[in-house]
């Protein structure tokens, strides 16, 4: 039904795109609607009903409209603008269907053992000794000198190279049915969690928040990022929505490589905020300030700029014409 309604306006894509040379005046804009409306369509087909042949079909119509559109040639500046204008803000923001869970998830555990760990003295107990728990959490403790522990450059550097580890791995091994994942969100949710605790029973709570949220907010965002698409990844493993496990594996393995990319940007914003706002001399206002706005323009890139580009037909894929070529299969 779907491709009976709308095998003319493709047939017609198809043409204006063949003698896009000599296309001019409504007929340009006839084009650029119809290529608007195919990529339209292609984002649907692969969300709604992935069928491997008609995915193939639109993919190969839309890039040739794309094509035809901007020219042939496409430098490595365009493509690498294309890539955060456009492909990586969908990624993103097509995967907020599994992270955004994912990081609600992640916040109600952390939330719960903090509670846990400042109401119950025997847990702080089965932690550390009382006299350890004081030197973690006394003014200028290991919680407070951990910021300030190395010059700020080489700790920004250390920063950004674990957490990039972090959520590779959280990307990467999500392939194994998510499980691996899982593991790495609980041991930092654990970590977080006992960290709260023990600075709010102190009653130092606000310090060691005001020490965790300028660069914690973008930073944990980005684990949360890592983490649901790992997981989205696991789950592909288990249902391919109507292909084979190959062909599914390698289009959400392309969608990976994108979010890794991006985020080891992410994660160099919020390693350089750590190594330089955290431990400053800024009032805390100002410092959560930053971080805040850091979170801000980042969830504005992935829920108003990707929006926009996954309504454009964008996935976080290569093109056509750098993927692999498909055939049609019986489902």
């Amino acid at each position: 039904m779907f491709v009976a309604a709308h095998r003319a306006e493709w047939d017609r894509l198809g043409q204006l795109a063949q003698h896009a040379g000599r296309v001019r005046g409504p007929e340009a804009d006839e084009l650029v609607r119809l290529y608007q409306r195919a990529a339209t369509h292609l984002s649907i087909v692969r969300t709604e009903a992935p069928d491997p042949a008609l995915v193939a079909r639109l993919s190969t119509l839309v890039a040739r409209a794309r094509s035809a559109i901007t020219g042939t040639d496409s430098p490595a500046w365009r493509e690498f603008g294309l890539f955060f204008a456009r492909r990586l803000p969908a990624a993103l923001y097509l995967g907020g269907r599994w992270w955004v869970p994912t990081a609600l998830a992640f916040l109600a555990v952390s939330g719960l053992i903090a509670v846990w760990v400042a109401t119950n003295t025997d847990v702080q107990g089965s932690i550390a000794a009382p006299e350890q728990i004081q030197q973690m959490t006394k003014p200028g403790g290991a919680y407070e000198a951990y910021y300030s522990s190395n010059p700020a450059g080489s700790f920004a550097a250390e920063v950004w190279t674990n957490n990039a580890w972090i959520a590779a791995g959280c990307l990467l091994l999500g392939v194994l049915l998510g499980v691996p994942v899982v593991f790495l969100l609980w041991g930092n949710a654990l970590n977080l969690g006992v960290g709260i605790g023990l600075m709010t029973a102190a009653g130092r709570g606000d310090v060691f928040l005001g020490l965790l949220a300028p660069h914690g907010l973008l930073e944990l965002t980005a684990v949360f990022v890592a983490s649901g698409i790992g997981l989205r990844l696991g789950w592909t493993v288990i249902d391919p929505r109507g292909r084979t496990r190959a062909e599914a594996l390698a289009a959400e393995g392309r969608s990976v490589v994108a979010v890794a990319l991006g985020l080891v940007c992410v994660l160099a914003v919020s390693g350089a905020i750590e190594a330089f706002v955290t431990p400053s001399g800024l009032p805390t206002w100002a410092r959560v300030g930053i971080g805040v706005l850091a979170e801000l323009l980042f969830l504005a890139y992935v829920f108003v700029v990707g929006r926009r580009a996954a309504r454009m037909g964008e996935t976080g894929d290569v093109d056509a014409r750098y993927a692999e070529d498909t055939l049609p299969t019986a489902v």
